[in-house]
């Protein structure tokens, strides 16, 4: 794919290994980088995409496979990228599987969270009739990732916001020991609470959660 090895020229030639070593300190040691800056990557990851505008087009779904085998971050986060910009309100039912396959591949925190507002959450935006069964089986799932993605695809759901849904699966998870999970509890009841503050306190009044996700549930309260 041309698009892909002259996205990987043009990282080449722009990498910085000192903030690459900083970044990937970071990420615990768990990624690869170039060391691109968010604003500078996404200017030259643009500038390839224009290059190869019918390709991407054409094969973003392959194309974003491919990224996401590659070792450097920077690709993991174009992948991500591609998909939001051409799956939004055009998803096929089984992007499912592709959409998983991201979530546990290469996870960590700063992937999975993109996915779940934006990948997981747009899915189901899109086919609403699948939000138990996919939840259902994110959440009974023993890989911490695709738990934390049940928690948080509403993020940017607002008024739409399921409020049984979101309560039922902080419920089920708050007594997890999981660091991640504990604060994606409180993430996503502090995001609700922007728009019912007032069932946000009642819940997490009586719901006994973990001081973490109580303190963050809160924080704007």
């Amino acid at each position: 794919m041309t698009f892909i090895e002259d996205l990987k020229l043009v990282f080449k030639a722009h990498a910085d290994s000192n903030s690459a070593d900083a970044m990937s300190k970071y990420m615990k040691g768990r990624f690869q980088f170039f060391g691109l800056k968010t604003e500078l990557r996404r200017k030259w990851f643009k500038e390839v995409i224009v290059m190869h505008k019918v390709e991407v087009e054409t094969n973003f779904r392959e194309i974003a496979l491919e990224l996401y085998k590659k070792p450097e971050r920077e690709f993991h986060y174009c992948a991500i990228e591609i998909l939001m910009t051409h799956l939004k309100g055009n998803f096929k039912t089984d992007d499912f599987n592709l959409i998983e396959h991201l979530l546990t591949t290469n996870s960590w925190w700063d992937s999975v969270d993109t996915i779940s507002k934006y990948l997981v959450g747009g899915f189901l935006k899109q086919y609403p009739e699948k939000t138990e069964e996919v939840v259902q089986r994110f959440s009974s799932s023993k890989n911490m990732w695709l738990n934390r993605a049940a928690i948080l695809f509403q993020l940017g759901y607002k008024k739409d916001t399921d409020e049984m849904l979101l309560f039922r699966e902080c419920e089920r998870h708050k007594y997890s020991k999981e660091f991640f999970i504990q604060k994606a509890i409180g993430w996503a009841l502090r995001e609700y609470a922007k728009t019912d503050p007032n069932a946000v306190k009642a819940f997490v009044a009586t719901a006994n959660l973990k001081p973490l996700s109580t303190r963050e549930a809160l924080k704007n309260l």
